[in-house]
């Protein structure tokens, strides 16, 4: 098998796993409508059409307008990072094998983490700047369902209840939850779909609720850039000033999140210039937009007060 075939392996087995692993992955379902033809741009498509008017009898229909346009995004997180797997310790017989685990390794441990807390905290972000967002509550088991109630309440009030919802739980508020008064005669169960994988979760009036570490759920974050002092280590960490999020709402078919892992290059160690060593390149483009128009579809509960 030469390098190509090499990258073709990993690269469909890493895109397959970080939708199946990732708590946001379901978001990525919303990308079929992005126009994506490669780089840093993405284009969503915006359908603006006028409401009912009086039909005349004389007359007839009152003419009006469907305007089809494209929004276009950037993807603005860009991340990689490269390895090398000496010669002496693998070749090529084995070279699929070990790369496979640490790659798969890596990307659940450091880029799923990483991916997830970026959405959660780009929804956050985007839910305070729209004034989608209930602040400084202080959570128990006599209050938190109630609390979880009125901010689905608030969305179906404006979208209406035939919207599916998702519900993005802070792991604490989950204990929380399942302390609750009446919270047994509340929940259920419901399958829930990510990429090709089916879920069986646990759900609220039939809105699925997705458990999130809690470290992952925080209203900003530090992405190490890998060469700044004290950032060496790459990765990322809550920021000072970063606020607790409780819970996230969403319209299953709002918040449209794109991942992809760009071409997975690797190096013979014969065509390795830097050490007799299997170089890997592992490189990942990522984002998140909500539309405009979709923003009444999301609902920010957030521990702090802001």
């Amino acid at each position: 098998m030469n390098s190509i075939e090499y990258s073709k392996v990993f690269q469909n087995a890493l895109d397959q796993q970080m939708i199946a692993q990732s708590t946001s992955g379901w978001m990525e379902l919303n990308a079929d409508l992005v126009k994506y033809e490669g780089g840093d741009e993405v284009k969503v498509p915006r359908i603006v059409m006028e409401g009912l008017a009086d039909y005349d009898r004389e007359n007839g229909f009152q003419r009006g307008n469907i305007q089809l346009s494209w929004d276009t995004y950037k993807l603005t997180k860009d991340r990689g990072r490269s390895f090398s797997f000496d010669a002496m310790d693998v070749d090529e017989t084995n070279m699929v094998v070990s790369a496979a685990s640490v790659m798969a390794e890596f990307q659940a441990t450091e880029v799923i983490p990483e991916v997830d807390a970026y959405r959660y905290s780009r929804i956050a972000q985007l839910a305070i700047e729209n004034n989608r967002v209930r602040s400084g509550i202080v959570l128990d088991s006599t209050n938190v369902l109630d609390a979880l109630l009125e901010d689905i309440y608030a969305i179906q009030d404006e979208v209406g209840d035939n919207i599916p919802l998702v519900i993005a739980l802070n792991m604490q508020n989950a204990r929380i939850l399942n302390t609750a008064d009446r919270i047994q005669k509340t929940l259920d169960t419901t399958n829930f779909q990510k990429g090709e994988v089916d879920m069986t979760v646990r759900s609220l009036d039939g809105n699925p609720i997705i458990k999130v570490p809690s470290s992952r759920m925080k209203t900003s974050y530090i992405f190490k850039d890998g060469k700044t002092t004290n950032q060496e280590s790459g990765g990322f960490e809550a920021s000072p000033d970063a606020k607790n999020i409780n819970w996230i709402i969403a319209a299953k078919n709002v918040p449209i999140a794109i991942s992809k892992t760009s071409k997975v290059r690797i190096f013979e160690p014969n065509f390795n210039i830097q050490s007799d060593a299997w170089k890997v390149d592992y490189r990942k483009y990522h984002d998140l937009w909500i539309q405009k128009n979709k923003m009444k579809g999301v609902f920010v509960n957030i521990k702090e007060t802001l």
